[in-house]
């Protein structure tokens, strides 16, 4: 009978630690900065699912977004409009250069007349970069993952909705290398996409979100505008720290709930 009574006080207790609904909301005259990955489907019995959303959860939450009043942004745009921006901003970014950003997210993205920033790696063909973070990572998943050709990025370009972004050259650790090495990541990555795409870059995301306390202002010196991190949250002044910008981490194991959550307040639950 005991076990009866505890049980609805325990889904209580998992309900509140999981989605954290008694968390103040940030006010939605914070702009929303989105991190994607991947919109495919799940791989069966592999690490990095949380990094693949499906196309039906993805088109789910920009429907979602579209009914409730968010209106898409680049992040470029975001920082250019700063406290003048109304109430409401979503920025949509995917990381590293994914082919299912124009096979999936794409469409889906032109559907509901949604903005993007592609953060593109350089170098992105035959790479297993998670290892750069952990070494034990290096198991050939994300390698295997097809990676977006230039004609795939062009045809994004085209599209008028998406920005390009930098991503460095090689996707490495910045805390495993020197100065002069970032210095170069972030230099020839700037240079070679807007050679090879004839567009401005002005947007950048650290590789793994990881960076040392002077990158910021290297960022600002290779003549970006703007860099994003992996730091979860809602940033209530771009001004203030336009080189470190908070994002909200979308992951493919997150229901409706949860990305209502996130939106709410730039998490999930307690902790995530």
């Amino acid at each position: 009978m005991m076990a009866w009574l505890l049980l609805p006080l325990a889904l209580a207790v998992w309900f509140s630690f999981r989605y954290a609904w008694w968390r103040p909301a940030v006010s939605d005259r914070y702009p929303r900065i989105l991190m994607y990955h991947m919109v495919r489907e799940h791989r069966a019995g592999q690490k990095f699912n949380g990094l693949r959303v499906t196309p039906r959860r993805f088109e789910r939450q920009l429907r979602w977004l579209q009914r409730h009043g968010w209106q898409s942004y680049t992040v470029s745009e975001l920082v250019r409009a700063g406290d003048r921006l109304p109430d409401r901003g979503v920025a949509i970014t995917f990381d590293d250069g994914f082919a299912d950003n124009c096979l999936q997210a794409l469409p889906i993205l032109q559907k509901y007349g949604m903005k993007a920033t592609l953060y593109l790696v350089v170098d992105r063909h035959d790479r297993e970069w998670s290892a750069h973070k952990k070494a034990h990572h290096d198991s050939g998943e994300l390698r295997s993952e097809p990676k977006l050709t230039d004609e795939q990025v062009r045809l994004m370009l085209a599209s008028g909705l998406v920005e390009l972004g930098s991503h460095t050259v090689t996707h490495p650790n910045f805390l495993s290398l020197s100065r002069e090495e970032r210095e170069t990541e972030l230099r020839d990555s700037k240079r070679e996409l807007e050679t090879r795409f004839g567009v401005a870059v002005n947007s950048f995301a650290y590789p793994f979100g990881l960076f040392r306390v002077e990158d910021p202002e290297l960022v600002r010196a290779a003549g970006y505008t703007s860099a994003v991190t992996t730091e979860a949250g809602i940033e209530t002044d771009l001004s203030k720290r336009p080189f470190t910008l908070r994002r909200v981490k979308i992951s493919g194991k997150d229901n409706m709930p949860a990305f209502v959550m996130r939106m709410r307040g730039g998490r999930r639950g307690w902790n995530k």
